[in-house]
């Protein structure tokens, strides 16, 4: 099993920044991909930023240039830095971990944490 803790969410004003922390523990091994999604009111949970072992990140095309992923393997943390903030990228914002164990894909789930950028 792997655990996701996120903190970092919070209330702040189009424009501002925060950073989203993950804290990853449990089986860690073999974890392939980190990532952010974030599902707002009333729509589907969406890719925000990936990260693989490897370093290499993709980003959704509405987050390119404005938010940043970074992993500290060291720490077993995942960030997300986002600045330039939008009201539209008000969500509920999650970590995730993706593994394959044998051929058997696993992803896990942090609980999420709240991001609200006020206009």
């Amino acid at each position: 099993q792997v655990q996701l803790v996120e903190s970092g969410g919070g209330l702040v004003q189009a424009g501002g920044s925060l950073r989203l922390s993950c804290a990853v523990s449990g089986s860690t091994r073999n974890i392939n991909a980190m990532g952010w999604y974030r599902q707002a009111p009333g729509k589907q949970r969406e890719l925000v930023a990936t990260v693989t072992s490897g370093g290499s990140t993709h980003y959704a095309d509405s987050v390119k240039g404005r938010f940043t992923i970074s992993r500290d393997n060291a720490k077993n943390t995942v960030y997300l830095q986002m600045n330039s903030l939008k009201p539209e990228d008000t969500a509920v914002y999650y970590c995730n971990a993706a593994k394959v164990v044998v051929g058997i894909p696993y992803n896990y789930w942090g609980q999420g944490t709240q991001v609200t950028v006020s206009s």
